[in-house]
């Protein structure tokens, strides 16, 4: 889904993070254990190799710039052109569109949150972050933390295609478990438990479901100045966000991974599931279709 090239950004609403070192505090798969909101919910290193691009001591994504300054991201076109004025411009429409639905859909006050878009690795209140993370929401900060490198890794790796709607679905994604938070439903997700009917299954459906949601409606989000942010959908940026929710479906990635399929450890859904329940999110425009607690029908 492109921008409105004139519309402008809001960089207010993310910050920088740091390069950082290595990954402490006992690595990614005990990172993995805490972030409910991770977007994998496993470690990546064991699928990308020890030659993984996105190391944190490597990482350099080609082509975008990195740290505190966005100065360069003013406006759609720029939006257009770089992944990390995407995520900023994806961060203006989502919270536009969540702070009205909210409260009007939901009866639930929204509140803001911050998206930390860093390279390499950075620290949350969750612990350590990195690229093989994966983007993730942390509820004890509420800040959503992506590095823009990783929609390399989703598409090289995991054969999610480039479009821009593949791009925004990961950040829309995010922000449905802060919406979770707000409305009380995250902490649902860790119950321990793991298979296709989990609490964690049920919360990454919901939060695909929001993702779709806000598609439904992301053209008709605006700017500070009225502005129109993203121009209307089209099948082509529907195909793109249902490559992407395929690329992260637990079948997916076990198979990516060389492994089989086990649905028993599944804390994510299958990628069936993940692109069915962002269409009903899409299809519905409504919030409230997105009861993932309420079926079985996952």
């Amino acid at each position: 889904m492109s921008f409105e090239e004139g519309a402008g950004l809001d960089t207010s609403q993310v910050t920088g993070g740091g390069r950082g070192g290595a990954i402490i505090g006992g690595g990614i798969g005990s990172l993995v254990l805490v972030l409910i909101g991770a977007f994998f919910g496993i470690d990546l290193s064991s699928v990308t190799g020890s030659n993984n691009p996105f190391d944190p001591g490597q990482v350099s994504p080609g082509g975008q710039q990195t740290g505190t300054d966005f100065s360069h991201c003013k406006t759609g076109a720029d939006a257009n052109e770089h992944d990390d004025c995407l995520i900023i411009g994806t961060v203006n429409s989502v919270q536009d569109y969540w702070n009205d639905a909210l409260p009007a859909e939901l009866n639930r006050q929204y509140r803001a949150a911050q998206t930390v878009i860093f390279s390499g690795a950075t620290q949350s209140a969750c612990g350590a972050a990195s690229s093989q993370t994966g983007p993730f929401y942390c509820p004890s900060d509420e800040r959503i933390y992506i590095d823009a490198g990783f929609f390399d890794l989703l598409t090289e790796r995991f054969g999610a295609d480039e479009g821009q709607l593949a791009k925004e679905y990961v950040v829309a994604h995010e922000y449905g478990h802060h919406v979770e938070n707000v409305l009380g439903v995250l902490a649902r997700g860790q119950d321990g438990q793991t298979g296709p009917t989990s609490g964690g299954v049920r919360i990454e459906l919901m939060a695909d479901c929001f993702a779709g949601v806000w598609a439904h409606h992301a053209s008709t989000t605006k700017d500070e100045d009225g502005n129109t942010l993203l121009k209307p959908l089209t099948e082509n940026d529907i195909r793109s966000a249902l490559s992407a929710a395929a690329a992260v479906g637990d079948d997916h990635i076990q198979q990516s991974s060389g492994g089989g399929v086990n649905p028993d450890s599944w804390t994510h859904g299958s990628s069936e599931s993940r692109q069915r329940w962002f269409m009903t999110g899409y299809q519905s425009g409504k919030p409230g279709q997105c009861d993932t607690f309420s079926t079985n029908q996952l």
